[in-house]
């Protein structure tokens, strides 16, 4: 392949590693349970949460995974969208490209996080391409990319280490050129959150609009003053006290793969449990209503999919290191991007619009009363309304 070029790409994983996995599902070790005295905080999930992923809600979701799940009928399923291949500064990307019908339509780059992959917008996609089909205007039309972030699913291996969010940004904005959008608006969650604004700032005449759910920008150094506190909404300080909470209770996942990437693509590339627990646990934590099982919430097989994708590719160690163990680090200031921005915060984020605004010009602001961090796949109808209500007046 040559560096510019973009191939056409099926995904097909053989079968010696589908069996493999099952083999080593059944084969699955467990631990003795905790003790009732390990458990450090209240869950509202239960407390058997609040130290991980319980024990028995483990089991049968192995148990499903090796005797219930169908990664084939999946592949299939993720095969009906055309997949390509190309190379951008030594690193091979992944992207999944879905043209409208509406030779008008708006490009549009969908960027995913992590524990998620390209698979989280797989429901979007019909309503986004072809909105006359799904109760919308076909002047909402967008033409769709889905890149796999490098590190991630089929962008992999890592040709090198230094794979922050200006980089990624400008590979994207690159793998754009190449399908011919001189313009283009960007969508994002949790990593795509920072990386559309990012794109925007590496291509700022080529970026029409950034939109984002869940958290861009910085948050506050905590904690915060009175006088700070005074002029944050009720909904704010909650969100402050939410984050602090979070520090607390749920930064370890954060320390861990940020210090020791090696470690945890070890770790969960030998052990399909240790990988389904590492990701599930986050989806239980991030969606909404926080005490509902989250497989109560979200697809059972899409979220196996997922997991799935990391095992096959080999790619815990690889998406930590892009996501969390980069230079540049969490926190790092940013210039202020004139692009137009829309945020969309669901109940279960953290977004504060004053810290937002510091590096990104807002023009609109949704706050919604439900949802969680995963929204394409917890909310894809009030998602898509918003990108397309945005997306209407930059046209």
């Amino acid at each position: 392949m040559t560096t510019s070029e973009i191939r056409p790409f099926r995904i097909a994983i053989p079968q010696s590693e589908i069996d493999g996995l099952r083999r080593r599902l059944t084969e699955a070790r467990y631990p003795d349970p905790l003790p009732e005295s390990a458990y450090n905080w209240p869950s509202p999930v239960g407390a058997e949460w609040s130290r991980g992923v319980p024990d028995l809600w483990l089991r049968e979701l192995v148990d499903y995974w090796r005797d219930g799940f169908d990664w084939r009928v999946m592949e299939e399923r993720i095969n009906d969208i055309p997949h390509f291949m190309t190379e951008v500064d030594g690193q091979p990307i992944h992207f999944a490209h879905v043209r409208s019908s509406n030779r008008d339509a708006t490009p549009l780059i969908l960027v995913h996080g992590w524990p998620g992959s390209f698979l989280e917008f797989l429901h979007l996609i019909g309503p986004l391409t072809e909105p006359q089909n799904h109760g919308g205007d076909v002047k909402d039309a967008f033409h769709v990319v889905i890149p796999s972030i490098p590190g991630f699913a089929f962008s992999s291996p890592l040709a090198d280490a230094g794979w922050d969010d200006t980089r990624i940004a400008t590979a994207f904005a690159e793998v754009m050129a190449r399908l011919g959008y001189e313009q283009f608006g960007t969508q994002g969650g949790d990593a795509g959150a920072g990386i559309g604004p990012e794109i925007a700032r590496e291509a700022p005449g080529r970026v029409i609009g950034v939109h984002v759910n869940g958290t861009t920008g910085p948050l506050p150094a905590l904690p915060l003053s009175d006088d700070e506190l005074a002029v944050l909404t009720p909904r704010e300080r909650q969100a402050i006290g939410d984050i602090q909470q979070f520090m607390w209770q749920q930064f370890g996942y954060i320390s861990v793969q940020s210090t020791r990437p090696g470690l945890i693509g070890t770790i969960l590339s030998d052990s399909p449990v240790a990988q389904l627990a590492w990701i599930m646990d986050k989806f239980q934590a991030w969606t909404w209503p926080i005490e509902k099982d989250v497989l109560q919430i979200l697809d059972r097989d899409v979220l196996l999919a997922n997991v799935s994708l990391y095992w096959f590719t080999r790619t815990a160690g690889s998406a930590a290191l892009t996501g969390y163990a980069q230079g540049s680090g969490w926190g790092t200031s940013k210039e202020r991007t004139a692009v137009p921005t829309a945020v969309i915060n669901f109940a279960h984020d953290y977004a504060i619009r004053s810290y937002v605004e510091k590096e990104n010009t807002v023009v609109r602001w949704n706050d919604v009363d439900r949802g969680g961090h995963f929204a394409a796949l917890e909310e894809p109808e009030l998602l898509t309304e918003d990108i397309r209500a945005f997306f209407r007046g930059l046209r």
